[in-house]
């Protein structure tokens, strides 16, 4: 059944505004971008929105975002923090935010954007570092809600090899999604913790985004690129360090313990 976007909500009440009701999407996978850790999620969904020229397709407006106008490059239109790009022919969703969220919103905008992506029949991949030391190519293991442990199985991506948390936006998400009963996924690399870290963001897509999603994803421009996304990202990943609670990270369940 082809997915057809709601009209757009034109209350005060939080929602997620759809722009573009020419683009039809039928049980789309999602890929979640918030800031974190190594940033690998924003590079992860960056990178998908910019390789496939994606579609600005919605805006969230959900309680806990922070209320501040973006603009780009050679771009007057303002747009909001926290937007959805889609890809009609690949049925592809893809979360892109450039500002963290509040510890104190998380759970609002949990609950606004889990009730979306319900509603729409959207299956989400989350993502999020955990830091490490690496040694060569960073690990990528998943977790999963509803039936995703059957999806992660299929596309032969690793089993945790310890007890573990995910903490910040990303990990209110998946809790919301564990509690209605969503399918999703949850992904985790080894991750830098202080610098941008597009290495890790390549591992994610090409160890486990692309065979969950199944399509290909050319990913040379992030090792062209490297330095350039160090550079550009730099500043927002010192801003999740000096504010960690804003920051998605996965960390061993010791450290809660």
């Amino acid at each position: 059944m082809a997915f057809k976007p709601p009209a757009a909500d034109t209350t005060d009440m939080a929602h997620i505004q759809v722009h573009r009701d020419d683009i039809s999407l039928d049980s789309p996978t999602l890929v979640e971008g918030l800031p974190g850790v190594g940033l690998v999620g924003k590079i992860a969904a960056d990178h998908l929105v910019d390789v496939y020229d994606m579609e600005y397709y919605a805006s969230a407006h959900c309680e806990g975002l922070p209320e501040i106008a973006v603009y780009g490059t050679d771009d007057p239109d303002v747009r909001p923090p926290v937007r959805l790009y889609a890809d009609e022919g690949r049925d592809l969703l893809v979360l892109q935010s450039d500002a963290p969220i509040s510890p104190s919103g998380a759970k609002e905008f949990a609950g606004c954007m889990v009730s979306w992506f319900e509603a729409n029949d959207a299956t989400p991949i989350y993502l999020s570092g955990r830091p490490a030391e690496k040694d060569g190519l960073p690990d990528v293991y998943g977790v999963s809600t509803g039936d995703g442990a059957a999806m992660l199985e299929e596309a032969n991506v690793d089993s945790p090899s310890e007890n573990g948390a995910i903490t910040g936006p990303t990990g209110a998400l998946v809790h919301e999604s564990q509690r209605v009963g969503l399918t999703s996924i949850g992904l985790i690399v080894e991750a830098d913790q202080r610098f941008p870290d597009p290495e890790a963001a390549r591992a994610l897509l090409q160890t486990a985004i692309s065979p969950l999603a199944d399509f290909e994803v050319d990913t040379e421009a992030l090792v062209e690129q490297a330095e350039e996304i160090g550079r550009a990202k730099a500043q927002l990943a010192q801003q999740l360090q000096e504010n960690q609670e804003e920051s998605t990270s996965a960390q061993p369940l010791g450290m809660y313990q």
